[in-house]
């Protein structure tokens, strides 16, 4: 099978306590982590991907801090491939793509946090350099923005990302659905 789960920045800035926490952060990790003893079981390949802020004014995501660290959910084996990034974009400037060539990986799927930024960004950037894309909607968090005024509430944010990515960029499915998938 030529499937690898790609984790995208479930790290501890995003949940509870962290710097910039996500709505759902914690129920989405959950799910996370099923995708991920599945993967495991299956022994497909499993990449995270880990945000680390370069950014002048960055607030998260700090170099050396505990806000990077991934979440105690997914925690990656000493064997599982991590992936360091500094924009949204998970391909960007890193060796993502080069990675799943050399795994001969033609589907990603994809789980992680914020819905509305990395996952839409990495998502987009998955298809276009032709890999066919799952997201595991379930698996995702976001959380609520404005905009010119008007109050996002996250559920919403939420919606919107996954209903626009799944008209074209990828099949958006249900973490359930997509373990359900791999055990048959």
């Amino acid at each position: 099978m030529n499937t690898a789960l790609l984790l995208v920045d479930i790290q501890q800035d995003y949940f509870p306590g962290g710097r910039m926490e996500l709505v759902g952060s914690t129920a989405a990790s959950d799910v996370a982590r099923r995708l991920l003893m599945t993967f495991r079981e299956k022994n497909l390949p499993i990449i995270h991907v880990q945000h680390i802020s370069t950014r002048e004014g960055a607030t998260f995501f700090l170099p050396n801090t505990e806000g990077i660290n991934f979440h105690q959910n997914v925690t990656p084996l000493p064997d599982e491939t991590i992936v360091k990034k500094h924009y949204p974009n998970s391909f960007r400037e890193t060796d993502l793509d080069s990675t799943l060539v050399s795994m001969d990986i033609h589907d990603v799927t994809i789980c992680g946090m914020m819905s509305h930024m990395c996952i839409d960004a990495t998502v987009r950037a998955a298809f276009d350099a032709g890999y066919r894309c799952t997201i595991a909607h379930d698996a995702c968090a976001t959380r609520n923005l404005t905009f010119n005024g008007v109050d996002v509430p996250a559920e919403y944010v939420q919606a919107g990302f996954m209903a626009a990515l799944g008209s074209v960029y990828a099949q958006v499915l249900a973490g359930e659905a997509l373990i359900d998938g791999l055990a048959g």
